[in-house]
């Protein structure tokens, strides 16, 4: 019987924790940038980031991240797309002094877009 209550113990407590890990995964996402741009006033290199964001859908507060560490910060919002994306993208624009920036960010298979800054 006391094996019973134990293994019932412990089957709660790793739900409990596997639960905890997949909420935070589906605040965050990763993505490639291909070419040098900007998010907020922040130049961002080539290279392999990662963006969480807390917040209401259409008042977001987005991180972006870079080896674990925050190297920008940005309000941003979700916006529906017409169909999943088929995979990661990114959409730049141009800005006057020919620069790039960070407009919005499709992940693989999910059918709203982050869309940065600017709102």
């Amino acid at each position: 019987m006391r094996s019973i209550k134990y293994l019932t113990l412990s089957l709660a407590a790793v739900l409990a924790l596997s639960l905890g890990a997949f909420a935070k995964d589906s605040n965050s996402a990763k993505f490639d940038l291909a070419e040098r741009a900007t998010v907020g006033s922040t130049v961002l290199q080539p290279g392999h980031y990662k963006a969480e964001w807390t917040g209401p859908k259409d008042a977001l507060q987005v991180s972006i991240e870079k080896d674990g560490k925050t190297v920008a910060t940005v309000p941003g919002k979700f916006k529906e797309l017409p169909q999943a994306a088929s995979y990661d993208s990114i959409v730049l624009k141009t800005l006057d002094n020919n620069s790039k920036q960070v407009d919005e960010i499709d992940f693989n298979h999910r059918s709203e877009a982050l869309v940065l800054g600017g709102m």
